[in-house]
């Protein structure tokens, strides 16, 4: 695969249970065939939006193997194997190489707040233990650490099947440098809705997306607008999605878009502790903002 392969819009897909928090794999099979249908670029499983942190390493495995069986190879299906243990994020890494999946989505680890020079080691741990392109994924906010643009572009180089990052800092400045700093050919993906517009339009190549979950059609025709250069219509598609995607994000993800999906008809309204149902104000407004 070439790193072009992977510009374009990925759907962050949520991870529906049934009432007893099992996961529904007859939903989850929908939801793949209606990412499908509308044209994304690739979904990534069981990243924070498919609320990985509740799952078992079991359940993370068997949700990719089945993405991939069901997928048919009609879409790119990333899987996100990063941890806050080395081992774990190299042993799961390979099993999702094993699998079938077309790229690892590899998260900062978190809580530990390793050195520069440990998050060096840790992509480069697993960049060594398998042959399928990693992307890093860098949200401080959930990891407590930041991984600097000089050990991104010290991993990119060290390995070649790091290909791109999943940008979450939340700071365009990061971004720019990122873009200014790495190859031209390193792919650079939002990790924010509301930020894939002003990323694009430096130079970046897409975007993870919560709201595609549920509007997959309007998401990727505002990606397909500024990669092929139409800015204008770029801007203008943001703006109509600005608010919907503010609301995917008054509380914390994936609390909101699950609950949207529910409301859809798509999944139950279920999440693992400690994740909650919605509060009602809140709520409402979500609903509200759709609705528009």
């Amino acid at each position: 695969m070439i790193a072009s392969d992977f510009y374009g819009t990925f759907t962050a897909l949520i991870t529906p249970f049934h009432t007893d928090e099992s996961i529904d794999f007859e939903a989850l099979e929908k939801l793949i065939e209606e990412q499908i249908t509308a044209g994304i670029t690739g979904l990534v499983m069981i990243g924070t939006t498919g609320e990985s942190p509740t799952l078992t390493w079991e359940e993370h495995d068997s949700v990719v193997k089945f993405a991939v069986e069901k997928s048919k190879g009609r879409i790119k299906i990333i899987a996100g194997t990063g941890s806050n243990s080395t081992h774990e994020a190299v042993e799961h890494s390979r099993i999702a190489e094993k699998n079938g999946a077309d790229a690892l989505l590899v998260v900062s680890p978190y809580y530990n707040k390793p050195t520069q020079q440990g998050l060096f080691e840790y992509f480069s741990t697993v960049c060594q233990s398998v042959s399928i392109p990693v992307i890093v994924y860098n949200i401080q906010g959930r990891c407590g650490v930041n991984v600097e643009t000089s050990t991104l572009l010290r991993i990119a180089q060290s390995h070649k099947n790091c290909i791109g990052v999943k940008e979450a800092s939340g700071n365009i400045d990061q971004m720019m440098d990122v873009l200014k700093t790495l190859p031209k050919d390193f792919v650079v993906l939002s990790g924010d809705d509301g930020l894939t517009f002003p990323l694009m339009a430096l130079g970046g190549h897409g975007v993870i997306s919560v709201l595609s979950n549920a509007l997959p059609l309007e998401v990727k025709k505002m990606v397909e607008s500024a990669l092929s250069g139409n800015f204008t219509a770029a801007r203008d598609q943001h703006f109509a999605l600005l608010s919907r995607m503010k609301a995917c994000f008054i509380e914390t993800n994936p609390i909101p878009i699950k609950t949207l999906l529910a409301k859809m008809g798509k999944c139950e309204e279920v999440f693992r502790a400690p994740l909650c149902l919605m509060g009602t104000e809140n709520k409402k407004k979500l609903l509200e903002t759709f609705q528009k």
